[in-house]
């Protein structure tokens, strides 16, 4: 069984044989609802790929305090994957953020598309990228993932465009599109920047479409079935990762 882990922000100067001190909610979290003891193993991850492991040495109502016994430095995953993700109605944008974390994808752009149902304006914007932010922090715990995924600030589609230029590979999911997702050609490369473009319920528009193949960008489809736009992402990603290094392909 895995070690629970827990987000612990700045690492940078835990060594061997000293010890690291969470606080804050993050240990309210570990010591009150996981009821971590003394003595139990456990590992703090900062996201950006360094961890520690070791036991817990004290505990107090709002403070963890680990023995280091071991310090890893993880490469970020490569091939690197970013969904750009039209915003999904009521809640469906947290499940849309918190699967795409567990597949494995580095960064997450939420889309304001011309035909998104959900609007983010105002304290609701803020409110709502916070959410996505806990919600994709939670899920990278959970999937034991010492990189976590950056979730951006609220895009239009003329800054989602400029974004995609500069990726190697762009693929934006359309239902009537008539390329495979599977016959897309790949880089031969160990690392690349590949680029998912998930629309919204009502679908993605003409001018969304020009404006995105302008800069390179790939109409594919996933199969006969027509998914949510909360699930489409998390389904290309894995059909794309199962053909990289990454998960082992090659």
């Amino acid at each position: 069984m895995s070690l629970p882990v827990h987000h612990c922000p700045d690492l940078t100067s835990a060594a061997v044989g000293g010890t690291v001190v969470l606080e804050g909610d993050e240990a309210h979290h570990a010591v009150a609802v996981r009821r971590l003891a003394v003595g139990e193993q456990v590992r703090l991850v900062d996201g950006r790929g360094r961890s520690v492991t070791g036991p817990v040495a004290a505990t107090g109502k709002r403070s963890l305090t680990v023995e280091v016994v071991a310090v890893d430095d993880d490469e970020r995953p490569a091939p690197a994957v970013t969904v750009v993700q039209a915003l999904p109605k009521g809640d469906r944008g947290e499940l849309a953020v918190e699967v795409l974390t567990e597949v494995g994808v580095d960064r997450i752009v939420p889309w304001a598309a011309a035909r998104s149902v959900a609007v983010w304006r105002g304290e609701r914007a803020t409110k709502s990228l916070a959410k996505w932010r806990s919600t994709a922090r939670e899920a990278a715990k959970q999937a034991r993932r010492s990189w976590f995924p950056d979730v951006d600030e609220l895009a239009p589609t003329a800054a989602v465009a400029e974004l995609l230029a500069s990726y190697d590979v762009v693929l934006v999911l359309h239902e009537a599109a008539t390329t495979p997702l599977v016959s897309v050609p790949l880089p031969d490369a160990p690392s690349f920047r590949v680029a998912l473009v998930v629309g919204p319920e009502g679908g993605l528009t003409d001018e969304e479409l020009a404006a995105f193949e302008a800069v390179g960008a790939v109409t594919v489809r996933l199969g006969d079935e027509v998914l949510r736009t909360s699930t489409a992402g998390v389904v290309a990603t894995a059909a794309l990762l199962s053909r990289t290094r990454r998960w082992g392909a090659g």
